[in-house]
């Protein structure tokens, strides 16, 4: 079958991040969600690929410090511990009347997740699990910035240390630097490809309207050799709508719906309209079937766009690309069934003509044909800044922008030092965690706001505290209280300020 050009699929694993101190807030115990629902059946579902001998099947971005959360040996007994009472509430769930179908679906299922963990999980975390797919070339592995911070609204020096923090992380975890970085939010700022090429980044992803639409190959950006791949939005819709997307479709599992003694999710989504206590109940054979239709249905959306890119004269005659792009967790969290499509698609793109690339494997390949000039941009609301940079979160902005400012101050105070310092580690640390994205995305939505709010005041005031004693010169008052945060948030154990 001729070749009709070549497909990127790209995951984006993220999540607000849980240290040892608290959670997500109370009620839907996001991470253990995420994980036993889309990011080890997503693993799994690529480890089968690999093993059927496909290569170059997805993109995955996965946040440093999530990743330090999945590898450390705390959160991964939690996750244990959560899956064991998911096997219990399953077994529970038997003796009720009405529910035997989904109490035996639910109890296979947590009976293969605790396997699972208890294989390899919790002897190795995620890097073990994802060394091997990384080798082989299944997957390409996307860096970047520790914290998941909106890049554009730090200072320089800052971001190049968030970008040199989680880039040495990544390193250091998996034995392999990544070539590309997911721009948290795809946020961009033109000069960005500057401080990108600087840490030896070749390619990073936008939304399609900073490409003006043009997505059917990467750019090289402004006169660096820094190589942009843009999403193509139209097609990535198809499955991210909340109400056109396949999701939506009557057959799938309802998200929304709770049998809330159980907490388990008993009802299709039926009809949008439809209200939750009349939702009909969930048929696993009937939703697996209508993720195989679905899956051709996509398929055939991507040849089409592809034949469509392949008659623009923009196009050159180059060889044409598609780039799909979304979080991970729509994929068994949101979207109970999507592994299951996504295996699907990425069987059936294959035999329809349709190239499987990672981004590294696009750009290796020549699917870059022009250079850009990027304007300001994201993947938000509006694909602009609005999100993070809003009246409803100035205070939280000038407090982190007086944060880099004072840390930066202490260290260069403290000049050449031959050996790492505890307080400046911390403060460091403190200054990360205050800058990620996450605070203001959830402020602007308001999301759970409060706890957004009571988290970035707490790193704040963490850092304030500390820097105090730091320049009072109280040595081991400072020591001490940078071990006692240190404790408390427990990730990126390795960063040395001496870096920054």
């Amino acid at each position: 079958m001729r070749r009709l050009g070549s497909f990127c699929l790209v995951l984006h694993t993220h999540l607000p991040w849980v240290a040892h101190h608290g959670s997500w807030p109370v009620g839907e115990e996001w991470l253990h969600q995420a994980f036993t629902g889309s990011w080890r059946r997503v693993v799994t579902m690529l480890e089968s690929l690999a093993e059927q001998g496909y290569s170059q099947v997805a993109t995955i971005g996965i946040t440093p410090v999530l990743a330090a959360m999945l590898d450390d040996p705390y959160c991964l007994r939690e996750l244990h511990s959560w899956a064991g009472r998911w096997q219990l509430r399953a077994e529970e769930l038997a003796q009720r009347p009405g529910f035997d179908r989904l109490a035996t679906h639910e109890r296979a299922a947590a009976t293969q997740c605790l396997s699972d963990l208890e294989a390899r999980w919790l002897t190795g975390g995620l890097s073990s699990v994802l060394r091997p797919l990384i080798a082989a070339g299944t997957i390409e592995l996307l860096g970047g910035p520790a914290t998941h911070p909106f890049q554009p609204l730090l200072s320089e020096r800052f971001a190049q240390a968030q970008l040199g923090t989680g880039l040495a992380d990544t390193a250091l975890r998996l034995g392999h630097r990544p070539a590309g970085i997911w721009a948290p939010e795809c946020g961009y700022a033109p000069g960005l490809e500057a401080l990108y090429a600087q840490a030896g980044v070749q390619h990073f992803l936008v939304d399609g309207p900073a490409l003006d639409g043009r997505t059917g190959r990467g750019a090289f950006v402004g006169d660096s050799d820094v190589v942009c791949f843009a999403r193509d939005r139209d097609l990535s819709y198809r499955i991210w709508s909340a109400r056109d997307g396949y999701p939506a479709g009557a057959a799938y599992r309802d998200f929304h719906t709770f049998d809330h003694d159980s907490g388990f999710r008993p009802a299709r989504v039926t009809g949008l309209e439809v209200s939750g206590p009349d939702k009909a109940r969930w048929d696993p054979a009937a939703a697996a079937a209508a993720a195989e239709r679905d899956a051709l249905r996509f398929v055939r959306a991507v040849q089409q766009r592809l034949q469509e890119l392949a008659k623009d004269p923009q196009q050159d005659g180059h060889e044409p690309l598609v780039v799909a792009a979304f979080d991970t967790e729509l994929f068994g969290h949101w979207w109970y069934e999507g592994p299951e499509f996504l295996s699907a698609v990425l069987r059936l793109l294959p035999e329809s003509g349709v190239e499987l690339r990672t981004l590294a494997g696009a750009r290796d390949a020549g699917l870059v044909s022009r250079r850009v000039h990027l304007a300001p941009s994201s993947w938000g609301a509006g694909q602009d800044w609005r999100v993070w940079d809003n009246d409803a979160v100035a205070d939280l902005l000038e407090t982190s922008s007086s944060v880099q400012n004072r840390l930066f101050e202490l260290l260069d105070r403290r000049g050449e030092r031959p050996s790492r310092d505890p307080v400046l580690d911390q403060l460091a640390r403190q200054a990360l965690l205050l800058s990620s994205s996450d605070w203001a995305f959830m402020i602007t939505r308001d999301a759970a706001a409060g706890y957004a709010r009571e988290r970035a005041e707490r790193h704040a005031d963490d850092f304030f505290g500390l820097a105090d004693l730091s320049e009072r010169a109280d040595d081991r008052a400072a020591v001490a209280e940078a071990a006692r945060q240190r404790q408390r948030d427990g990730l990126f154990g390795r960063l040395d300020a001496r870096t920054f």
